[in-house]
């Protein structure tokens, strides 16, 4: 079998479009490559494996169709070469401009991979990781690079109704085991309250989750995924665990009950920590709270730009 040389081939995508049109945006959705991402704790850069769209703008209306395949050459190189932030993102959208010669002057690109992350138990000297969903989005249009970062927190949220009224349920069934006692020991109060007994009731909690878009600006260069976790789960106060002992249990049960929580709540804590952050331009941030009493989710929304 004999092929042709490259000059030889027909090239159809050169023909003019039959239907004249400018189109906003053409390329590939979906493609697998690797992106090489900050590694934890200051450990090296390391490949993950990501999912990644790009596309350009087609600008001449008889222009039938863009150079795509130049696209992914570009891509599958960059992407590995460096971690993505302000400087080697625009340096990849304006390669993809370039690559069209004059039929573009936009690009976007969209990755998306999981984030891995080395978490602390809360009391014992276990550790273990989470992975936290990833996705940049990032626009090059006449010179300016627009770059967001959304990612997800999952949390434990109990409800401080629900509290409440199982605080007054306990305190109902101490005041009816006690009627008729005689002035109460510490120890007889203490061993009640470590009985069954003094458990007339529990709060209901769920785990929940905060999805956070952030807009980063261009005079930092590194993505502070990290720190941006690191200070949502901080607010929020309960953070899920990875590995648990029965004294890493312990501690994450006083975390909740220092830390009751409505869904409006918790979107207020997690748009004070993206608020004082001077790395975000804006945000907007939703929180779910998947409900054990209710068969429908609880849900607030906030950003730095009401509407």
């Amino acid at each position: 079998m004999t092929t042709s040389s490259p000059r030889e081939l027909p090239d159809v995508a050169g023909d003019a479009a039959r239907a004249a049109r400018a189109l906003d945006w053409v390329g590939m959705d979906r493609i697998a490559l690797p992106v090489r991402v900050a590694g934890a704790d200051g450990d090296a850069p390391i490949l993950v494996p990501a999912s990644v769209d790009v596309a350009v703008d087609l600008r001449d209306p008889d222009a039938r169709g863009i150079h795509m395949s130049r696209l992914y050459l570009r891509l599958q190189d960059a992407l590995a070469a460096e971690p993505p932030g302000h400087a080697a993102l625009r340096r990849v959208l304006q390669d993809c401009i370039d690559s069209q010669q004059g039929l573009s002057t936009r690009a976007r690109i969209v990755i998306r991979y999981g984030h891995m992350l080395r978490r602390p138990a809360l009391a014992s000297d276990n550790a273990g990781w989470k992975t936290y969903p990833v996705e940049l989005v990032a626009e090059l249009a006449d010179g300016h690079l627009a770059l967001d970062l959304s990612f997800a927190v999952e949390y434990s949220s109990t409800c401080p109704a629900s509290a409440a009224l199982s605080r007054q349920l306990n305190a109902q069934r101490f005041a009816a085991d006690f009627a008729a006692a005689k002035p109460l020991s510490t120890g007889v109060v203490r061993d009640w309250l470590a009985s069954e007994r003094g458990l007339a009731a529990t709060p209901h909690a769920q785990r929940s989750r905060a999805d956070v878009i952030v807009r980063l600006r261009p005079a930092f260069d590194q993505l502070p995924l990290a720190e941006l976790v690191d200070a949502i789960e901080d607010a929020l106060g309960t953070p899920v665990q990875t590995a648990v002992k029965r004294e890493d249990e312990q501690a994450f049960a006083a975390l909740n009950a220092a830390n009751l929580m409505f869904c409006e709540d918790a979107a207020r804590r997690v748009a004070a920590a993206l608020a004082a952050d001077a790395r975000v331009e804006r945000f907007d941030a939703t929180v779910s709270h998947f409900e054990s009493l209710h068969a429908h989710d609880a849900v607030a929304r906030v950003s730095s730009a009401p509407r």
